[in-house]
């Protein structure tokens, strides 16, 4: 569970809210929406949400929420606002756009969820209008900074995770090498704790260089050890296309023949885990916590257990890196 701060008194509460969701969809944002529908509602708050993320909200297209209009979906992946990518958000005459149809609607605070470009579009609305805007972290990379957790990385993690369980038993079947990309451009947290959970081989992360001969090496050695010749590779899809197919390439010219299995958007889906429900429900109705306490251009996150907030333009500016000493056990316990 996690401790929730004390705020002040209820000195800004807002007339009324809008909620939306932005950029890739991540398993636990309806139960975020629920939160922050439910607990605006509580205080006495009309809600708002906005349908397609910052597309939606350019347009119009806003529609008041109740308590049923949330009911059942805190076990519902995906997102019941739909999700957009909007590059035309980058443009500040469309974000004075966008703040001019919340004030005609009366709406005078909004709440984003979503990953770092979702956040960057938030903190330049909240900078640039009289809109007050709190952030979520909502992403399954879980690389935004000023939160240990996002939501969406568990129940992402989990997904990969029953995949490669399967996918082992067919590389121990045939003695096969199965190289498994996961999500992860930018990024190795879900690689990382993948391949620890998975019992992996080896683990390619973007933050460290891939050497070849050493994998190789890693690999025969477990043969002479007597580990036999399959095992699972799991491997951050990384910002170049075809990585993992590459890498394929080139330990087949060692003298080994993988096989590649790529993930994909299935780990976009599914059913929230349910620590990401618990996650979501506490980070939504907090962001309406933290509006009435008169906070603005904030993400709220999780750090040590503990609800807090951090400025956007450091969320935008800052970045989360790779734990080097979670990633340096995981090779310790692969060897």
């Amino acid at each position: 569970m996690y401790t929730i701060p004390t705020l002040s008194a209820e000195s800004n509460k807002p007339r009324a809210i809008a909620v939306l969701t932005s950029g890739g969809d991540s398993p636990g944002m309806n139960p975020a929406i629920r939160g922050v529908v439910r607990a605006a509602l509580h205080r006495g708050i009309k809600v708002y949400g906005v349908n397609k993320g910052y597309s939606g909200l350019i347009i119009g297209d806003i529609g008041e929420m109740n308590s049923a209009s949330v009911t059942n979906i805190v076990q519902r992946g995906g997102t019941l606002l739909k999700s957009d990518r909007c590059l035309a958000f980058k443009d500040p005459a469309v974000r004075h756009q966008a703040s001019e149809v919340l004030k005609e609607k009366g709406i005078d605070s909004l709440v984003v969820i979503g990953g770092d470009g979702s956040l960057t579009g938030a903190h330049l609305l909240a900078s640039e209008s009289d809109i007050r805007v709190i952030g979520l972290p909502g992403t399954i990379d879980n690389d935004i900074y000023g939160t240990d957790d996002t939501i969406g990385f568990d129940t992402a993690v989990n997904t990969a995770l029953d995949a490669i369980d399967k996918i082992r038993d067919t590389a121990l079947s045939h003695e096969s090498l199965f190289l498994v990309e996961v999500m992860g451009r930018n990024s190795g947290f879900i690689a990382t704790h993948v391949g620890i959970a998975c019992g992996a081989e080896m683990i390619v992360v973007p933050e460290y260089e891939v050497q070849i001969d050493a994998i190789s090496f890693q690999l025969a050695n477990n043969r002479a050890q007597g580990k036999g010749s399959s095992g699972i590779i799991v491997v951050a899809e990384g910002q170049t296309p075809g990585l993992t197919y590459n890498l394929a390439k080139q330990l087949e010219q060692h003298e080994q023949k993988p096989k590649v299995c790529i993930l994909g958007h299935i780990q976009r889906g599914g059913r929230p885990s349910g620590h990401d429900r618990v996650l979501a429900s506490c980070l939504g109705a907090s962001a309406i916590d933290y509006l009435c306490a008169g906070y603005n251009d904030v993400m709220i996150g999780v750090r040590g257990g503990v609800i807090t907030e951090t400025p956007l333009q450091q969320v935008i500016e800052k970045s989360k890196q790779l734990d080097p000493d979670l990633f340096q056990r995981a090779l310790l316990l692969h060897k």
